[in-house]
């Protein structure tokens, strides 16, 4: 996992402690018959989606073992064949998670088991995480973009009636009027949300663009007809409301509905999908595809607009939210930030997995993620009452938990969490009194 840096192993929509608990010993055969699930998809797409197959090398990996079963040999010798497939075990420091990962010389899609057991959701994550292994020769690198702003009142209100007017473009799309009607809403809400936050656009955009069209592949393949897609894309915007978090997980959601418009809009051809960058904006390309005019959305103009979609209720909604949501907040601080810290420098690059429904923007440079398994020289750091990872200039700097009570004790004790320390590592005084950093040592 050297040089993985920033970037995130990310576990979908299922959090690790969850796959733990299901955890079982792979079972080969059902493993081999779920790649040749995977093959069956690409091949049946041919690369009509993104020009090149989607299927490729692939592992399953058991959360409590971190025991593999791939389709094909490594380039190491890391992996015995047992049948038609291979097996082995990934190194500690590895964290379990649905993903694209270089390992044994090899860019893999790994995915934790056990597999969904719905056919179709199980192709849904199938196609996402192989999308992710091929998404840098599309030109769009993986990233990690947190958008602190959509875990504020504001950007939640807005972000939420944008998904509203969506859903109701995608229910009425055999009426065009009210198709544009909606669409208009939608767009308008978006850019008067990211006036509300200058600069959120390009974070937003990029996360969309990653995570977005990572989960639009992975519906669009497991919903072939234009009906399948839109219909499961209202399924995912109505169940997205109200979510704890939507900082890390927005782009789940925004993704197949953007998706599903822009592939059925006159004309398309899915010609929207070539060319896209990391700075591509749905939202634009939304415009382009329905003949939306831009403009410069008032206040006045989406509070009226608001009404439509139930927009009292909703600002009433999280308006209390937001109060709750204070104390949630002073807490974290309390625990993480402004009390006594033990500090996880990024000396290799942090390698790190997460729920993205579970992450708590404290502001732009502090974020919570609970649970978190982070990994870099120093060892591996497990914390299921979570971590914060600190961000300088948009790169992750340091994890930090609350530090040990003795921290002359071995093996180090934290509470709700678990570290195993490398030799040659050892804690030694922070710049503030009660802090305490990770530094190579006797």
């Amino acid at each position: 996992m050297k040089g993985v840096s920033t970037l995130a192993l990310l576990l979908g929509l299922a959090t690790a402690s969850e796959a733990a608990a299901q955890s079982a010993p792979i079972d080969p055969a059902q493993a081999a018959q779920y790649f040749e699930e995977a093959r069956h998809i690409s091949d049946s797409d041919g690369g009509k989606l993104w020009g090149l197959a989607l299927y490729g090398p692939m592992f399953f990996v058991d959360p409590a073992t971190n025991e593999v079963v791939a389709n094909q040999a490594d380039a190491e010798g890391r992996l015995a064949r047992h049948g038609d497939v291979w097996t082995g075990k990934l190194p500690p420091e590895m964290g379990a998670a649905n993903t694209a990962i270089q390992w044994a010389g090899v860019h893999w899609t790994m995915l934790i088991w056990p597999l969904p057991d719905d056919r179709r959701e199980r192709d849904r994550l199938l196609m996402h995480e192989c999308f992710h292994r091929v998404q840098a020769q599309l030109g769009l690198p993986a990233g990690d973009a947190v958008n602190s702003q959509l875990d504020t009142r504001e950007g939640r209100i807005w972000l939420q009636l944008e998904w509203r007017a969506l859903e109701r473009a995608l229910a009425d799309f055999d009426d065009s009027a009210r198709r544009g009607r909606a669409l208009n809403d939608a767009l308008m809400f978006r850019a008067w949300r990211r006036s509300l936050f200058p600069g959120s656009a390009k974070n937003e955009d990029a996360l969309e663009m990653n995570e977005g069209l990572a989960e639009y592949t992975g519906q669009r393949l497991a919903n072939p007809t234009p009906g399948e897609l839109r219909a499961s894309a209202i399924i995912i915007l109505h169940e997205a409301e109200g979510r704890r978090s939507y900082a890390r997980s927005f782009a789940y959601t925004s993704g197949p509905a953007y998706g599903a418009l822009l592939d059925s809009a006159p004309g398309s051809h899915g010609t929207w999908r070539k060319g896209l960058t990391p700075e591509s904006d749905f939202g634009a390309l939304a415009r382009r595809a329905y003949g939306v005019l831009p403009g410069t959305p008032t206040e006045r103009a989406v509070l009226e607009a608001a009404r439509a979609y139930d927009g009292d209720e909703l600002i009433a909604r999280e308006t209390e939210r937001d109060k709750r949501q204070q104390a949630v907040l002073a807490s974290a601080r309390a625990r993480f930030v402004d009390g006594p810290v033990l500090i996880f420098p990024a000396v290799m690059g942090l390698n790190y997995s997460f729920d993205p429904n579970n992450v708590i923007s404290l502001d732009d440079s502090l974020t919570l993620y609970t649970p978190l398994k982070v990994s870099d020289g120093w060892g591996v750091l497990e914390c299921q009452k979570g971590a914060v990872l600190v961000r300088e200039n948009g790169k992750i700097v340091r994890a930090q938990a609350p530090a040990p009570a003795d921290p002359s004790a071995r093996p180090v004790r934290l509470d709700g969490c678990t570290l195993d320390l490398h030799a040659g590592w050892t804690l030694a005084p922070g710049a503030r009194a009660g802090d305490y950093v990770l530094k190579p040592g006797s």
